[in-house]
């Protein structure tokens, strides 16, 4: 039976390349919503020729006459958001059923001075976020100190919430970091104005969404990041301040549990991460510069280089437990063509001991050495394969291994960026 509801997690550290597998699948959808995160996110699409970037919007946005939801447990930036709409008005995308939540949470610029501030008194432990606020923005939110985008609706709230905010945050500014803060002019020069551009798609999105799934439309969940940097179930405390997991799909968009009908992983064929952290299979020699180059693995949000590695079995063990996987999505398959052999790690070596599950205690896992099981590659370049046949045997054999180390189904294998370069393995999962 195909169900109406799909969720999309990233298994790993981020960066898995859901953007391109959520507007694979938006063709099918008519509602998408993006769940969790902010700018911190990039999710890049190939249509045609044309790539295009995105932070806030879901994938689905370019799409003609989707619906497409940014929901309550997203952190906006007004400024950045409404440059980005205006970016796709320019390129003649125009999303007319846009809706943001009004329960959405706004980032303002003393956050992203914070988070530029507390990354520097981290020194040698810094976490490596992006710089855009995301952290404080959502520390605001759980102090219950948060500007939400409803709040801008009416004006004498508004300036009655953020004189409240401003002198606590330039007190902060003031005591600890000795650094001058934020007035209301310096919020109406840009922030407020176009937090204010905003209010025409404000809606209560968790009432739409009911009313879409109770007329029985196809609904995709997209999340931002990965599992292995959830702030929970990551690799704590290098991980992002949201849960990209699909239990954050309920929270973030405001369904039930059982509205999640199906929970759809996606993996690269290797293993990369950005920032700080523990990364057992990461790779310091030339076959990780190769597949950095190969892969174009630097940030969409950042440009910085992406830490390169093997397959982490372990991980992504970890993620389909957590996540309910019913099937994963490979991505950037086709970099791994012209390696001789291809290496995923099953278990990690900890001193005498075998551990077969992720570890919470990141001083373990520092010491932790991958246990791996080498498979032979293939030289053949299999970006333009239509089907599974039409993979090398080595390919194929390495889609089979992935199935039973994790005991999950493989849907989809992605060869390329474009949208046709997509070989459909499964197409009951949604």
């Amino acid at each position: 039976m195909k169900l109406s509801t799909l969720a999309v997690v990233g298994s790993q550290w981020g960066d898995e390349g859901k953007g391109k597998i959520t507007d694979f699948l938006a063709e099918r959808a008519d509602v998408i919503v993006r769940y969790q995160g902010g700018p911190n996110a990039g999710h890049t699409v190939v249509v045609g020729k044309d790539i295009f970037k995105l932070h806030h919007l879901p994938s689905g946005v370019l799409y003609p006459g989707k619906i497409c939801i940014l929901g309550n447990g997203m952190v906006l930036d007004p400024v950045t958001l409404c440059s980005e709409l205006n970016n796709l008005k320019e390129r003649g995308v125009v999303p007319d059923k846009l809706f943001i939540s009004d329960r959405v949470h706004l980032i303002m610029p003393y956050h992203k001075k914070l988070d530029e501030l507390e990354e520097k008194v981290r020194s040698g432990n810094k976490i490596g976020t992006t710089m855009r606020g995301i952290g404080p923005a959502y520390v605001d939110k759980i102090f219950r100190l948060g500007l939400r985008s409803g709040d801008v609706q009416n004006e004498n709230e508004l300036r009655e919430k953020l004189a409240f905010i401003l002198q606590m945050k330039n007190e902060l500014f003031a005591k600890l970091y000795d650094v001058q803060g934020f007035t209301m002019e310096d919020l109406e020069e840009e922030y407020l104005p176009a937090a204010r551009m905003l209010l025409p798609y404000l809606a209560d999105t968790p009432v739409l969404l009911a009313e879409e799934m109770e007329k029985g439309s196809k609904v995709l969940f997209e999340g931002a990041q990965g599992t292995m940097l959830d702030i929970d179930h990551g690799t704590y405390p290098y991980v992002t301040s949201s849960s990209p997991v699909s239990g954050g799909a309920c929270i973030g968009a405001g369904v039930a549990p059982f509205q999640i009908g199906t929970v759809l992983g996606i993996t690269k064929a290797y293993t990369t991460r950005v920032g700080g952290g523990p990364f057992p299979t990461e790779l310091k020699d030339h076959i990780g510069d190769m597949i950095r180059e190969k892969g174009k693995e630097y940030g969409t949000t950042t440009g910085r280089p992406r830490r390169i590695g093997w397959l982490d079995g372990v991980a992504l063990r970890h993620a389909c437990r957590i996540n309910g996987f019913y099937y994963l999505a490979i991505t950037l398959f086709d970099v791994l063509s012209g390696l001789e052999t291809i290496k995923v790690a099953t278990a990690y070596q900890y001193g005498s001991q075998l551990l077969e599950h992720f570890p919470a205690n990141l001083n373990i896992l520092e010491k932790c050495n991958p246990v791996y099981m080498e498979l032979n590659g293939w030289e053949e370049d299999i970006s333009e394969a239509k089907n599974l046949q039409a993979l090398p045997p080595q390919a194929r054999n390495y889609i089979s291994f992935l199935e039973e180390l994790l005991r999950v189904k493989i849907a989809l294998v992605s060869v390329g960026p474009r949208r046709d370069q997509t070989i459909v393995l499964n197409d009951k999962f949604y």
